[in-house]
């Protein structure tokens, strides 16, 4: 007779066919009846192995009879009972195709708790390989590394919560090796490029205040196409953007709130924009700033939006971009034009100013060239470039510039010549003038003045200067005589106590 087994080990059995058979309780369904793993193999030995292994993953777990469902079942429950309503449409539009496209086609007959982490990696290889659906090309059938790592998410949080359900034990796509995202570069229209957009924009009567509109402002696709009346108030050229508009299928809409909280915002607009939308109010018949060109009781589809901004890049001889380019244009050129970053940060709707460093900072030409003049100038002490013109020439006068977003010009004079400080403009009122020598201590110490005029400055500066070198050789004796670190005197009073102790010094001389 065979020794009963320890409580917890599961059954063991030879089946008729020679193979052996072992079992655990994994759960119980909703009558109490247990729910059982089976496992097999050729010998005992290689059974216990197997059936050991499945006590540990299954050990501290209730599964429900739901484990017998297939991946496919779960992920149609996932989103109809976990997802729709707490995200976007968009992106549960986004969850519904990586699943239909990608997911359900590889796994989605496979029972669920059999999931494996083995079965997750080579759907991921087979995707990268073999996974597009249409022929690309350039690439064929290769999914990029981007979209492999997006099904992945996708994957991940849908198994996590299968097992908050109790469907199955644990998650099989950790430790699993997913591609990482390989994002293009952000598109931005240059200089040239923005002119001949703009110039195809004018031309279009119909579309010319939307792109104009969003060009100017930066805001999301969805946030303009949901703009109304009752968020512009033309007195004061402000704008609130509270809603974002969501185009689903068969010309349907629906309003949601923004991206972030730091998407409700109110931001002022640019004159030229005011002036737009109040001519554009003066006409309205709908309750909508954009409303749909043929029903204007609607408002304008994003996707209309996108298709007819691919036209007038053609029509422009420029390359394809996405409708969020025209963003990254904006935020690059406030950049340029001297807005801060912290302001851009609040018109852009970010969570902080750091998601708009990480963003939309695109480093151009322009800036670059900038940045290494400043570094030059403020590092290797090189005096500002002139325009290069051969001897003979003169200089072509300039062409007159559009107005700019702003009209910041920093000041920048002569290299100023070493030991006599330097000079900057605070504000239209306010000149600061600073002198930072090195002392006998072996460290730099500045100190400043301000004046209402540069002129006013340099005289302050000039006798700041004076009094320091003074106070440099007090501080140079000092130390050689060992009543000091030649640091500056820090109060006042010391310079003219030691200055007294001088001269009582000198007078007693003479008198010796």
């Amino acid at each position: 007779m065979a020794k009963r087994r320890p409580a917890g080990d599961g059954m063991v059995r030879r089946r008729d066919d020679g193979r052996w058979e072992g079992r655990i309780v994994i759960g119980h369904r909703e009558n109490g009846e247990p729910l059982f793993r089976h496992v097999y193999a050729k010998t005992q030995k290689a059974l216990l192995d197997k059936l050991h292994q499945n006590i540990e993953c299954y050990r501290d777990v209730e599964l429900t009879e739901d484990s017998r469902m297939t991946l496919g079942q779960w992920l149609d429950r996932w989103l109809t009972e976990y997802k729709a309503g707490t995200v976007r449409p968009g992106t549960l539009e986004g969850y519904r195709r990586y699943i239909e496209y990608y997911i359900k086609p590889q796994l989605g007959d496979k029972q669920i708790s059999l999931l494996s982490q083995q079965d997750i990696q080579r759907m991921y290889r087979r995707l990268k390989t073999e996974g597009r659906i249409h022929e690309h090309p350039e690439m064929g059938h290769q999914l990029s590394d981007s979209m492999v790592r997006h099904i992945h998410s996708t994957l991940h949080a849908a198994l996590k919560d299968a097992v908050q359900a109790h469907v199955i034990p644990r998650n099989p796509t950790e430790g699993t090796t997913a591609p990482k995202p390989n994002y293009k570069p952000k598109r931005i229209l240059t200089r040239a490029e923005l002119d001949a957009f703009l110039t195809v924009v004018e031309q279009d009567d119909v579309w010319r205040d939307f792109f104009q509109t969003e060009l100017m402002t930066g805001l999301r696709r969805g946030e303009i196409c949901g703009l109304q009346w009752s968020d512009f108030d033309g007195n004061t050229g402000t704008l609130k953007v509270c809603r974002t508009l969501h185009s689903q299928r068969k010309g349907e809409y629906t309003t949601g709130e923004t991206k972030t909280n730091q998407g409700m915002r109110t931001i002022i607009l640019p004159h030229s924009v005011t002036e737009i939308l109040r001519r554009r109010k003066a006409d309205a018949i709908s309750q909508w700033i954009f409303p749909d060109p043929v029903k204007p009781e609607d408002p304008v589809d994003p996707n209309a939006a996108y298709r007819h901004m691919k036209t007038l890049l053609q029509r422009a001889g420029l390359p394809s971009i996405r409708f969020h380019d025209l963003r990254h244009t904006f935020a690059t050129l406030a950049l340029e034009n001297g807005m801060d970053v912290k302001t851009l940060s609040a018109m852009l709707g970010h969570v902080s100013a750091a998601t708009t460093l990480d963003i939309y900072t695109h480093i151009t030409d322009d800036m670059q060239r900038a940045a290494a003049e400043n570094i030059d100038r403020g590092i290797g002490k090189a005096a500002p470039q002139e325009d290069a013109s051969e001897p003979g020439q003169e200089t072509a006068p300039a062409q007159a510039e559009k107005p700019r977003m702003t009209d910041f010009k920093p000041y920048v004079g002569r290299k100023r010549r070493s030991g006599t400080g330097c000079v900057s403009e605070i504000n239209d009122h306010l000149f600061e003038g600073r002198y930072s020598p090195k002392w006998p201590d072996g460290k730099k110490h500045a100190r400043n003045v301000y004046a209402h005029t540069r002129e006013e400055c340099e005289e302050k500066l000039k006798v700041l200067i004076v009094e320091m070198k003074a106070e440099i050789v007090e501080a140079q004796r000092l130390k050689d005589m060992g009543e000091g670190d030649g640091s500056p005197l820090n109060p006042p009073k010391e310079l003219k106590k030691a200055k007294k102790t001088k001269k009582k010094s000198k007078s007693a001389k003479k008198l010796k």
